[in-house]
């Protein structure tokens, strides 16, 4: 590995162990970040795309569109993962995962990419909302730092990488 790649490796390392909740954080504290995580799991991330052809103003082929985006980026996550294969931190760091943790591989975050393909999907077509929508991703990624799933650089390449599928998928 080469030089910056460790000492990058080593700030994520050094900045999760900053962010990371451990067992005795409060209940309530942990509850929180808890809920917000499962906004980005699989039915949450799925359900919401599909709400989107019930809302009003919302449209089958906005739904489609969204949907194909969250394929599209989790596909390229999927195969991320596959091809690095970086531990969880529960592996490698003394703090233990909050949650459930869906595979063994950390790079890049699932969630962290599925929430911000919902967010960039659904503020495409009501941008009075680009916002909020923006700011609910974000702390969902984070969220997976502060449970323990996720390096910090995890999540922002699973956000970048929904970014990045946005473009042609939505334009």
């Amino acid at each position: 590995m080469s030089p910056w790649l460790i000492r990058l490796d080593a700030r994520d390392r050094a900045l999760f162990s900053r962010l990371a909740l451990t067992s005795t954080t409060a209940r309530s504290r942990r509850r929180f970040w808890t809920s917000l995580t499962h906004l980005g799991g699989a039915r949450a991330s799925i359900g919401l795309a599909f709400a989107q052809a019930l809302a009003p103003g919302g449209s089958f082929a906005l739904a489609w569109r969204t949907l194909c985006l969250l394929g599209l980026s989790h596909v390229v996550v999927q195969l991320i993962k596959r091809t690095v294969g970086r531990p969880r931190p529960s592996a490698k760091e003394s703090t233990a995962a909050l949650v459930l943790i869906p595979d063994r591989f950390s790079f890049p975050s699932g969630h962290a990419c599925a929430a911000m393909a919902i967010a960039v999907g659904v503020a495409s077509a009501t941008p009075v909302l680009t916002v909020p929508l923006l700011c609910v991703a974000l702390l969902v990624g984070f969220s997976r730092v502060m449970l323990g799933v996720h390096y910090p650089g995890d999540v922002l390449v699973g956000q970048a990488i929904a970014l990045v599928a946005a473009y042609p998928v939505l334009r």
